[in-house]
């Protein structure tokens, strides 16, 4: 049995699946929807199609290409398998494909072995999917497909200087995610805003200011969160909603591994420094 759980939508959507299908289980023939990348985190199986057959391991990548048949088979493994799938949009294809090897389209390869360098990418993705980096779920989807289609088109990324326009794209598009960063952002509406492919605005934020667009959103997040506990007392969880996060849980967390403290505890100890000052001025006066 197979159970998918989709943790994003849009030009990229991420799939979560779960197999728990053993030797026992009759196999059965699939289609790819749209192309798709996938992560092998766990278990094995074996990938039938195009009249090819591979073996899949935690490590290895499955390629789907649309409209391609393929079947799964589970001959060595009782426990099932886990993936991280990552779904592209016909749109983005296509341009993932020429941005990265200068073709129309990639090479129609349906698998890559365990490689370091996509391994370390899909445990960045697996760790985004787990909340436990502020990389965007997206973002590290498209990371883990553009590396796919170096590998596919034996061509490294050119690195290109970016222009004196493009810089002042990247900023401007910081600038208007730092002014609304309390609304739902993503990274689509950010590219639209900065009137840039999904995915040259990845590579091009990135390059400029040293960090992803998400990765800026939830630091601006968190700023305006750190200035909000040390001067208000409203509540913790007003405060995480009223910045942008949606979940408290979320914030929580994610502030904690800023700050190496609890929201609570940062609020505490910002008060408490600035009593020490109040008390401070307070005794000068008094002389």
């Amino acid at each position: 049995m197979v159970t998918a759980t989709i943790l994003s939508s849009g030009a990229v959507s991420a799939v979560d699946y779960r197999c728990s299908s053993g030797p026992a289980e009759a196999p059965y023939t699939e289609c790819h929807e749209v192309l798709s990348v996938s992560y092998v985190r766990k278990g094995s199986f074996g990938y039938h199609t195009r009249g090819r057959f591979r073996e899949m391991v935690a490590g290895s990548v499955l390629v789907g290409h649309a409209g391609d048949e393929y079947v799964c088979t589970h001959d060595h493994h009782v426990c099932g398998d886990e993936c991280l799938s990552f779904r592209l949009s016909p749109e983005l294809a296509p341009e993932l494909a020429e941005a990265i090897s200068g073709k129309p389209e990639l090479r129609r390869i349906s698998s890559l072995p365990p490689l370091p360098e996509m391994m370390v990418l899909g445990e960045l993705a697996q760790g985004a999917a787990e909340g436990a980096n502020d990389i965007g779920l997206d973002e590290a989807g498209l990371m883990f497909a553009a590396r796919f289609a170096e590998i596919a088109s034996g061509r490294p990324q050119t690195t290109v200087a970016a222009s004196a326009r493009d810089r002042a794209r990247a900023v401007r598009a910081a600038m208007w995610m730092d002014e609304y960063s309390h609304r739902p952002i993503d990274l689509e509406s950010t590219a639209r805003e900065a009137d840039l492919s999904l995915f040259h605005f990845l590579r091009l934020f990135t390059k400029v200011l040293g960090v992803t667009p998400h990765q800026y959103l939830v630091r601006s997040r968190l700023r305006h969160a750190a200035r909000l506990l040390a001067d208000q007392d409203r509540s913790i969880t007003d405060i995480a909603y009223d910045v942008g996060f949606g979940d408290l849980s979320n914030f929580v967390r994610t502030f904690h591994r800023a700050a190496g403290m609890s929201p609570r505890r940062f609020r505490q100890t910002a008060k408490g420094e600035r009593n020490i000052l109040q008390d401070r001025m307070a005794s000068t006066v008094a002389r």
